[in-house]
C-alpha cells in the first residue's frame, strides 16, 4: 500500500517561477519519466534543470522522485539514500522559494521512503512537523491522515481529515478521503454525502464519481448533500453528527 501512495506523487514540470531553461528541462524529464520510463535520461534532465536554476525546488524534487523509483526497481540502497538527500534539499530550498511550488508531494514522497525503510517514527515526525508549522494548511493534515490510515489508525486519520475541513470546508481531497473511511466503516449514506460534496468542489475525479455511481446503484436512490433550507452539510463524522455549513 505504501508503494501505491508513492505512485500518487506526481512529477513537477515547472514551479511557475525560475528560468525558462529549467522549466524546459523539467518538462522534458517528466516526459521521459512518465511516457517512456527512461529514468536515467529523465534524471539527467532534472539535474540540468537544477544547474540552470539552483533556487527552484522543482528539479530537486524530480531528482528525488526519480532516485526513489530507481532505488525501488533496482533494490539499490545508494539510490534511496540519494532520494532522501534530494527530498530534504527540495524542502530546504522550497522554504525560500517565492511561490508556485507545492511541497505536498515532496513531504509525501519522503514520508513514504522513510516508511518503506521501517523508519515509521521519522515519517510521522516529518508530517507532524509540517502540520505544526502550517496549522492553517489543510494539505498537511490530509497527508497526516493518509499516513495514519496507511498504518491502520483509521480513527486518528478521520480526526485529521475533520481538522482539514475546519481549515478548508470544501477541500475535495479531504472529503473524498472521509468518504472512503465512511465506506470502509459500513456507512454508505455518509460515504455518498462525502463523495458528492467532494465532486461539488472538484468534478474531475473519476474514482470518486465511480464510487458515487456504485453507491447510488446499491442504495437505489441518490442522497442529497443539502438540507431543506439549502445549506450544505458538514459530513465529517457519522450522520448523527452532521452539521450545517453555509
Amino acid at each position: 500500500m505504501i508503494s501505491a501512495v508513492l505512485a500518487g506523487c506526481c512529477l513537477a514540470s515547472a514551479a511557475g517561477c525560475g528560468s525558462f531553461l529549467a522549466q524546459a528541462r523539467n518538462g522534458e524529464g517528466v516526459r521521459l519519466f512518465e511516457q517512456q520510463a527512461r529514468y536515467h535520461d529523465a534524471l539527467r534532465e532534472f539535474q540540468e534543470a537544477s544547474y540552470a536554476d539552483p533556487t527552484d525546488p522543482t528539479g530537486y524534487y524530480n531528482q528525488a522522485r526519480t532516485y526513489h523509483q530507481l532505488g525501488l526497481t533496482g533494490k539499490d540502497e545508494a539510490d534511496l539514500t540519494r532520494a532522501e538527500d534530494m527530498y530534504n534539499l527540495c524542502l530546504d530550498v522550497a522554504e525560500d522559494y517565492p511561490s508556485g511550488f507545492e511541497a505536498r508531494d515532496c513531504y509525501r514522497g519522503l514520508a513514504v521512503l522513510l516508511a518503506q525503510q521501517g523508519r515509521h517514527d521519522e515519517a510521522f515526525r516529518l508530517i507532524e512537523g509540517w502540520a505544526d508549522n502550517r496549522p492553517d494548511d489543510p494539505e498537511a493534515k490530509i497527508e497526516l491522515a493518509r499516513l495514519c490510515e496507511e498504518f491502520g489508525n483509521q480513527t486518528e486519520a478521520e480526526t485529521h481529515l475533520v481538522d482539514a475541513l475546519k481549515a478548508e470546508p470544501h477541500n475535495a481531497r479531504a472529503l473524498a478521503a472521509l468518504g472512503k473511511i465512511s465506506e470502509e466503516k459500513g456507512e454508505p449514506q455518509q460515504a455518498l454525502r462525502n463523495y458528492q460534496r467532494s465532486l461539488q468542489s472538484n468534478r474531475f475525479q473519476e474514482q470518486v464519481a465511480s464510487r458515487v455511481s456504485v453507491l447510488q446503484s446499491t442504495m437505489g436512490a441518490p442522497v442529497s448533500t443539502t438540507d431543506s433550507d439549502g445549506r450544505t452539510r458538514l459530513v465529517d463524522k457519522d450522520s448523527g453528527n452532521t452539521s450545517a455549513q453555509r
